[in-house]
């Protein structure tokens, strides 16, 4: 079996036997609902998620932060379960439970005993068809989003990270905060969040992915009676909804310098620009540059920042890709009087990288520390779970372990430099936050 295989949408079978018997498995039931498994019998542990390719992109106006609504709402409770119901039942096996939102989708995850099972489907299933979302649930989870906005809010790491998403993505669906605004959520009604979750939790737009000691079958045939159960309608032949599409439809950049001011001791800066989407082929050479500049305590922007001049504690380099657009960025915190400094040396790093490239014992260091992570991060089964889902709904395509690691190795020095150049050559946005005394730093930036 190829390491690599792309995942047609109406595809059914075996995508991969490793042998041993670890078999990845894909099948379409009724109402379009998409399972995906992939079975390690030496594991006595199931983790399950059932997956919604919903994100806070996808919201409309006045309905902004009800993705993330939904996730905190969908464990308050359903006609059949209360929400002391949902803790109890996993907290007696010993099991885990959690949601998580994105800015493309939605997970409802469960860790169970493999005996466990059952019960963690028939749970979350009921969760994902037939929350209540009552109105006092509404209004109690309102108070806890509000209070958890201002968590994120008082930390000035975060709110420059939201920042340089809004500038880099000025007015995009993608620019918005994943879990809306004190403002947003202060006015979204619970008519706007039912309609939200009436839009968008249907048989098409399900996908359940599971890893762990399970039979494929017996997955597909106890989420196909738990939403028989949950009165559902699953019509025979329906086709999984369209991944999403990879046309970019555009924002603007809002370049130059913003600051946020904050009364703390350290500023946390941020330069960042365009970058690639999760399917554009630069995308492994950007994995192992990144490494190269700001990836660990051997990276260029830690050595130079941090162990020869000792201006920061803490600098690295980051991406986020989406369907259509990415975008990285560079960061440190430091004293607010070398703030001007700092960000200039972060900026020369990535330029001095894109004019001269990297050294053959860095894109070896590159490559064996990505691919270790790669191979660690697949050693349990939650990760596995999360592979899953990201073949399905992302890129369209199962890589096993082999497959990462070949793609990886066929990188060479000139397309890392290449991505390098074209980092370099984007429209940057710089954010800082801290305090007022950095206004005059980087006036000329």
């Amino acid at each position: 079996m190829s390491p690599t295989l792309p995942i047609p949408a109406d595809f059914t079978g075996t995508i991969q036997d490793a042998g041993h018997g670890s078999v990845v498995r894909r099948s379409v039931l009724p109402g379009g609902v998409r399972v995906l498994t992939e079975a390690m019998p030496d594991q006595r542990s199931v983790t399950i998620g059932f997956w919604i390719a919903v994100g806070s992109r996808d919201e409309a106006e006045g309905g902004f932060g009800s993705t993330h609504f939904l996730e905190h709402l969908l464990f308050k409770g359903t006609p059949t379960r209360s929400a002391m119901d949902i803790a109890t039942a996993f907290d007696r096996v010993g099991g885990e439970s959690n949601a998580s939102t994105a800015k493309e989708s939605t997970c409802y995850h469960a860790r169970v005993l493999d005996t466990d099972l059952p019960m963690a489907i028939d749970v979350i299933t009921d969760m994902v068809t037939s929350a209540l979302i009552e109105p006092e649930e509404l209004e109690t989870e309102r108070g806890v989003i509000l209070e958890e906005l201002a968590m994120d809010a008082d930390d000035p790491i975060d709110t420059a990270h939201e920042a340089l998403a809004a500038a880099l993505l000025d007015g995009h669906e993608l620019g918005r905060p994943i879990g809306g605004t004190a403002e947003t959520i202060n006015a979204v009604t619970r008519e706007r969040v039912l309609e939200h979750y009436r839009q968008w939790y249907r048989p098409d737009e399900l996908v359940v992915t599971a890893a762990g000691g399970l039979d494929h079958d017996e997955v597909c045939r106890l989420v196909v009676e738990a939403l028989e159960r949950s009165g559902w309608d699953l019509p025979e032949g329906a086709a999984p909804a369209p991944r999403r599409s990879h046309v970019y439809t555009g924002a603007e950049i809002s370049e130059g310098l913003h600051r946020i001011a904050r009364p703390v001791e350290q500023s946390s800066i941020l330069v960042g620009g365009r970058s690639v989407h999760s399917l554009d082929p630069d995308r492994f050479a950007l994995a192992l540059m990144n490494s190269t500049l700001g990836g660990g305590m051997s990276s260029r922007l830690f050595q130079e920042i941090r162990e020869k001049r000792g201006l920061a504690y803490n600098t690295y380099s980051f991406s986020a890709a989406y369907s259509d657009v990415g975008y990285f960025g560079l960061y440190a915190g430091c004293s607010p009087q070398k703030a001007g400094s700092v960000a200039e040396l972060m900026v020369s790093e990535l330029e001095r990288l894109a004019e001269h490239g990297i050294t053959d014992e860095e894109l070896e260091r590159a490559r064996g520390q990505l691919s270790g992570g790669t191979v660690l991060g697949l050693e349990d089964t939650g990760s596995r779970m999360s592979r899953l889902g990201r073949a399905e709904l992302v890129t369209g395509e199962f890589v096993d372990l082999d497959g990462a690691l070949d793609r990886l190795r066929a990188v060479t020095a000139e397309q890392v430099q290449t991505v390098a150049q074209r980092l370099a050559a984007s429209p940057r946005a710089t954010i800082m936050v801290g305090p007022d005394v950095q206004a005059d730093v980087l006036s000329g930036s």
